[in-house]
């Protein structure tokens, strides 16, 4: 199972659409993440419209997504167990937010997905997957713009972080 990872898309505050790489990614990918900050609905609208799309809202996003989206969730694909959320906060402080939010159902995850600072990241820590994919369209804290792929077969968990231009 291939997916595609994003977040912090910030339409139309920071581009017009989706980059190009993007709706051809999510066109060759059997669903999409998308961690946050869409800021208006026609982002999921029009990413479903090219494979099954999961997202949570942001702090960014419209009033509408905020009552729409749930602010964290679970997904379950193949047999890996996904935790999604946004983040808030300073970047210093995120990674214990996220343990926090997620403190529960940390035993049974494999993997965290979340957005918000725009830097890319992925780090195993403590026998669980922390993966930001960054911004496609945004790079004001990141050197480069980026989304990521992860690669689902069974209980193996294959990812990267993928730069724009």
């Amino acid at each position: 199972m291939r997916i595609l990872i994003i977040s912090d898309t910030h339409i139309p505050a920071v581009a017009k659409e989706l980059p190009p790489i993007i709706k051809e990614e999510a066109s060759k990918s059997d669903c999409c993440i998308h961690a946050g900050d869409l800021i208006v609905a026609s982002v999921l609208d029009d990413l479903s419209r090219l494979t099954e799309t999961y997202a949570v809202c942001g702090n960014m996003d419209s009033f509408d997504l905020k009552k729409d989206l749930p602010e964290r969730t679970v997904i379950e694909l193949e047999e890996v167990k996904i935790g999604l959320i946004h983040g808030r906060g300073s970047p210093a402080t995120l990674m214990d937010y996220l343990k926090k939010e997620f403190k529960q159902q940390t035993k049974e995850l494999n993997m965290i997905i979340f957005g918000h600072t725009h830097y890319p990241l992925d780090k195993e820590m403590d026998g669980l997957i922390y993966f930001n994919p960054g911004s496609p369209t945004d790079k004001i804290f990141a050197p480069y713009p980026s989304y990521g792929i992860i690669e689902i077969a069974g209980k193996n968990i294959k990812r990267r972080i993928v730069k724009i231009g």
